[in-house]
């Protein structure tokens, strides 16, 4: 259910461009301040004048563990920032695993249409319409719970792809692989999208050549394998399926738009997206370019919060391409991170 954004068009922020983009981070920061109830009280905590905020650089971002513990949403009902979230306005929630005992984020999506756009756009922008391509979702652990923000976007791209061949795998390894000989034989062009650990352990049992599959990552390897950095995860996947690249997709459950790696885990955000990066020792010193924590704006988040200080660690290139080297921990993070309101 759209709610009312009076100053701002959500039709416009997922037709940004590169040149309009500050200016509509700079508005949406205004109409996010005024409208949603944690940010102010957050904003007001480091005594951000919204007056003063000409910059992106200059706009407070808000901590991603805020998603655990409030309920983070814009809106012009006046509701308090406690309160529990109405569910007639709200059309999905987006829910972060978590560990065992830890509150996971929740994102509440007050219009499943913006997000699809953006998703179905983005997706686009990087690699065609996706009626082009049979999608093949490797994603377990994600189906086998509620409210994965990562199996609504695979859903998303496979209702609108519409080939006959589509679907989920959790551990149907055999059915995968002749799935994929099959599509190969035919020439079709296919998206293996998969979790880290699930591309791995499928790729040691079933090594095949690909010539018209795209092998996308998704990250997600804690806990389950031998951690490993991204140039040796693609090392292997290049490997067993004689590919020259593997590529790779960013999201989170706290946000609606990606960035995509077609090559060497070096992203490029979609339209609707930009990453800056903050000194781990002063998170108030934002920057375009340089090392540091990520903070993402995200356009699309016209209904909850469009910046976020994430708890990843990367590198952003004067080209405005971004690496991510991993999560901080806990001790980096107290750098890294800001005090709760």
């Amino acid at each position: 259910m759209a709610q009312n954004t009076s100053l701002i068009n959500p039709e416009i922020l997922l037709n940004a461009s590169t040149a309009d983009f500050d200016a509509l981070a700079i508005r949406v920061f205004q109409y996010q301040y005024k409208y949603n109830p944690v940010y102010q009280l957050f904003c007001h905590a480091l005594k951000t004048d919204p007056s003063d905020v000409s910059q992106i650089t200059q706009i407070p971002f808000l901590p991603v563990s805020f998603f655990k513990s409030h309920s983070i949403l814009t809106t012009d009902n006046g509701s308090e920032h406690n309160a529990s979230p109405d569910n007639d306005k709200i059309a999905l929630v987006f829910e972060s695993s978590g560990t065992t005992g830890e509150t996971p984020s929740r994102h509440y999506i007050a219009d499943a249409d913006i997000y699809e756009k953006s998703l179905l756009r983005a997706y686009n922008q990087f690699y065609g319409a996706s009626q082009q391509y049979a999608i093949l979702a490797l994603l377990p652990s994600y189906l086998e719970r509620k409210n994965a923000s990562l199996v609504h976007m695979a859903k998303t791209l496979i209702e609108h792809s519409g080939h006959p061949d589509n679907g989920f795998y959790i551990n149907e390894w055999e059915q995968l692989h002749q799935t994929l000989t099959r599509l190969e034989k035919a020439g079709q062009k296919t998206l293996l999208l998969g979790v880290t650990f699930a591309l791995l352990d499928f790729a040691d049992a079933y090594p095949m050549e690909l010539k018209h599959t795209i092998v996308m990552e998704t990250g997600g390897m804690k806990g389950r394998r031998e951690e490993l950095t991204r140039s040796e995860v693609h090392d292997i996947l290049k490997r067993q399926f004689h590919l020259d690249h593997i590529h790779s997709e960013y999201g989170m459950t706290e946000l609606l738009s990606q960035a995509y790696a077609k090559a060497d885990g070096v992203f490029r955000s979609t339209n609707t997206m930009k990453v800056l990066v903050r000194d781990i020792n002063d998170p108030l010193d934002v920057n375009d370019t340089g090392s540091g924590c990520i903070n993402i704006i995200d356009l699309a988040n016209i209904h909850s919060c469009s910046f976020i200080a994430t708890d990843d660690v990367g590198n952003i290139s004067p080209d405005g391409t971004f690496e991510v080297f991993g999560r901080m921990d806990h001790s980096a993070l107290r750098g890294c991170s800001l005090m709760a309101v």
